[in-house]
């Protein structure tokens, strides 16, 4: 049987990445950063994906990477969640990295395992492992076409870019236009990627690629999220903790104690979850079930941590100044990136013969 607890190195990993992060990503920063025309963090990202080298866990030694499995991604995507980092990590060193693996493109992946050069997949953050994307069109060898909602692409380097021959492309940034849209998550932006006859290099055949890209996406943003979740749980403890009302600890009042348990119990369960579809992607074993089954379930139990947070914080959660906001719009607009729970739960229904809802 598969052990889903965490090992010595990972929690060595982890311990390294919070120290970072505690440094790099703060919450007076990362609400600064929200604020301004730069919402990603040039130097948290060089520390991560140069300093450390964790842009490249995914990507074999003999390919410039580390070599690691998707359990130590996982664990660095929990602490990206706790800190709600503003840097790539998800489209770069997991989904454009995983479509180069599919791919069998060595020189890209070593560039993407350096850290220097960051990558993006052209398909809306919104999209399910098994939904329909979008592609562009292919005329006389030039990319023509237009994909909206992609996260990340206003600091990308490259763009994986699917085509409708079947193709998948890589585009250098700079031959296409970058228009961000209005994101709920200012840590996460999107943008609309527009091509008017950019020149690609193909890699491969996309529908592959990008099937393991959001399946692989899918099943760590659950890590993602549990840090998220796990994050609001703790904060929302100790607040409740310090804070008093009529001589006494709001944090002793019995309806809070019953509504914190609740949400404790269900953070356990998506770490159980997420853990589950994190080792699932490292073995190859039911992958489908366990990402299913992770995204089905973390999206609603993020979302109510936030909300928990957000009022048991009392008129301190819902000031600017305070960091509740950054998470519950991660928390929200992770419930809706990579395929809704209701989309996941339908998906979980086919593959175990089941009626879907």
């Amino acid at each position: 049987m598969t052990d889903l607890l965490y090992s010595e190195e990972e929690e060595a990993l982890r311990a390294a990445v919070r120290d970072l992060l505690a440094d790099h990503c703060d919450a007076p920063g990362v609400i600064a950063r929200t604020e301004s025309d730069t919402p990603h963090d040039p130097a948290a990202w060089k520390a991560l994906a140069e300093g450390m080298g964790l842009a490249g866990l995914l990507v074999p030694e003999a390919q410039g990477g580390q070599g690691a499995t998707h359990r130590e991604v996982a664990v660095v995507l929990e602490e990206l969640g706790r800190a709600v980092a503003p840097v790539p990590y998800l489209t770069s060193a997991v989904v454009a990295t995983e479509a180069l693996l599919a791919c069998g493109d060595e020189e890209l992946l070593g560039q993407l395992a350096s850290g220097r050069t960051v990558g993006a997949l052209a398909i809306g953050l919104h999209t399910a492992p098994d939904a329909a994307f979008k592609a562009v069109r292919v005329e006389e060898g030039a990319l023509h076409g237009e994909v909206t909602g992609v996260a990340d692409a206003a600091v990308a380097d490259v763009l994986l870019v699917p085509a409708e021959d079947g193709g998948l492309y890589a585009v250098d940034a700079s031959a296409a236009t970058v228009t961000p849209q209005v994101s709920f998550d200012l840590t996460r932006p999107l943008a609309t990627v527009t091509l008017s006859g950019a020149v690609g290099r193909r890699l491969g055949d996309a529908g592959p690629a990008v099937r393991r890209a959001l399946r692989a996406g899918a099943g760590l943003l659950a890590s993602e999220q549990l840090g998220v979740a796990d994050w609001l749980l703790t904060e929302t403890v100790r607040y409740l903790k310090e804070r008093k009302q009529f001589n006494r600890q709001v944090g002793g009042f019995q309806a809070l104690k019953h509504r914190l348990a609740q949400l404790w119990l269900e953070v356990v369960n998506l770490r159980a979850a997420a853990r589950g579809a994190a080792d699932a992607l490292a073995t190859g074993d039911d992958v489908d079930v366990a990402v299913a089954v992770a995204q089905a379930y973390a999206a609603p139990v993020a979302v109510r941590a936030a909300e928990e947070a957000l009022q048991l914080h009392g008129g301190i959660g819902m000031t600017w100044e305070h960091p509740v906001h950054l998470y519950l719009k991660r928390a929200k607009a992770d419930s809706i990136a990579l395929g809704t729970a209701g989309a996941h739960r339908a998906a979980l229904a086919e593959l175990v013969d089941l009626q879907a809802p």
